[in-house]
């Protein structure tokens, strides 16, 4: 049996599949990330309790073909994009009621 899943995203979150971080089940239920006030759609991994994320260089590449990173400092929320969606459909069904 499949432990059920909650509404609030893992503390630490990565895209990488090499990663320890990185969990498919919750990556497709797709992870929204605020970066000190700021919606963000390139962050490669991020860590809500250190307040970090780390997203890609621009387009540079190590010497493995992987996307050099960067780490920023600040405050990270993250939400489950699946769960924000139902509840904004459950606004607009109030609201044409």
């Amino acid at each position: 049996m499949a432990p059920a899943m909650s509404d609030t995203p893992p503390d630490r979150l990565s895209t990488n599949p090499r990663s320890p971080h990185f969990d498919v089940d919750v990556l497709q239920r797709g992870v929204g990330i605020r970066f000190k006030g700021r919606q963000r759609t390139d962050v490669e991994e991020y860590c809500l309790s250190e307040g970090w994320i780390r997203v890609a260089a621009g387009k540079s590449r190590d010497r493995y073909g992987n996307p050099v990173t960067i780490k920023l400092n600040g405050e990270v929320e993250a939400w489950f994009e699946d769960t924000a969606q139902a509840e904004a459909g459950e606004a607009d069904d109030g609201a044409a009621a």
